[in-house]
């Protein structure tokens, strides 16, 4: 299905504006029209954090904003998926246009500035939702709040009863101070206080919920140090890495490319594969991780469980690749797995971690 997407379907689809295009294909999720056909695998299952995950593949968070379609999602053959970000009010986010493509590059660029119905509207789909199917909260805070890490503790309370997991996205450089958070001091207070909320909420029905944090690709050594020190010292449960990119060094593209926002696609993966690898070395073998960044075919999501990653997630690589590719990497790894002679695909982990740690993250 991605080569007959490539050759037809994405046609259609980028004949439209990109946020055009992104409402298809959710009314297209919705209405059953795109749907997938995938073998579950033993080999493929593992329990991160205390989730029993059925494969390792998840949609990143900023497709289903607003919790639309999580289990169409998953019956594309994704063995999680994640909704968000979510903020306690909505927002409109920033002025159209916001997204644009990087077709040559693969890659695209956004600034929507976390749009989205607000904890309301989507809380009142996922309680209402029969499956049992791994759904994952990304929460974040409205731009004009006064108190942004509140914003967060709002999200944990608000969804801790429907989420599998959470991630606290403070990476997106389309608020404007958002990344500040990631700062040793800033980082300090949100995880102590988000953390003190979930466990909070776990006393009340005895159910933990993980939560994750979201960290750029534009960090420096010594923020990496200061980020994994703290994700330690305050017992996190994980790490995704990464969110979008600030840099534009190498693209192809001839348009859009001065376009201001964060990059996604196969641009970043190269700079987040070596930001989760060392990140990996730093935190050490028991912190789940899941990398994020230019996964679009098998082995990219390979590559990113060996440089260290637990669970892989993807997004733009489905923008370029169609509906079917879910399915297809899912398949690859069972196919890699059957070869290579291992009982589990978490034998791939950490393989690679040291050279990809060793390489520069490129300007």
């Amino acid at each position: 299905m991605p080569r007959l997407f490539e050759s037809f379907g994405r046609r259609a689809l980028f004949a439209l504006d990109a946020e055009q295009a992104h409402a298809l294909s959710i009314t297209g999720l919705k209405t059953g029209l795109v749907s997938g056909s995938f073998p579950e695998d033993p080999a493929l299952r593992q329990k991160i954090a205390g989730v029993c995950f059925p494969n390792p593949l998840g949609m990143a968070a900023g497709y289903d904003k607003n919790a639309e379609v999580p289990d169409n999602l998953l019956k594309l053959g994704f063995g999680f998926t994640e909704v968000g970000t979510l903020t306690p009010r909505p927002q409109s986010g920033n002025p159209k246009p916001r997204i644009f493509r990087l077709v040559e590059d693969e890659g695209v660029i956004n600034r929507l500035g976390f749009n989205n119905e607000g904890h309301e509207a989507a809380y009142k789909r996922l309680a209402e939702r029969g499956s049992t199917g791994i759904i994952g909260v990304n929460i974040g805070a409205n731009k004009d709040a006064e108190d942004r890490i509140a914003d967060y503790v709002a999200g944990i309370k608000r969804f801790h009863a429907v989420a599998r997991y959470f991630t606290v996205n403070i990476s997106s450089p389309n608020t404007p101070g958002l990344r500040n958070l990631q700062s040793r001091e800033s980082l300090r207070e949100l995880l102590q206080r988000v953390l003190e909320a979930r466990d909070d909420e776990c006393q009340k029905c005895t159910l933990k919920r993980p939560v994750f944090l979201k960290i750029a690709p534009d960090l420096s050594e010594t923020e990496l140090d200061d980020i994994a020190q703290e994700a330690l010292a305050q017992k996190l449960d994980g790490l995704i890495i990464s969110n979008t990119t600030l840099s534009r060094t190498g693209l192809k593209s001839k348009d859009n490319t001065a376009e201001t926002g964060g990059l996604s696609g196969a641009p970043v993966f190269e700079r987040s594969t070596i930001v989760l690898a060392k990140m990996r070395q730093r935190v050490g073998k028991e912190m789940p991780l899941i990398g994020v960044g230019g996964v679009d075919n098998t082995t990219k999501t390979l590559t990113k469980i060996k440089a260290g990653a637990d669970l892989v997630q993807l997004y733009t690589g489905m923008v370029y690749k169609g509906p079917g590719l879910p399915a297809e990497i899912i398949k690859g790894l069972s196919q890699v797995v059957e070869a290579e002679g291992v009982a589990n695909i978490s034998a791939f982990r950490d393989r690679e971690t040291d050279e990809w740690a060793a390489k520069e993250i490129p300007a």
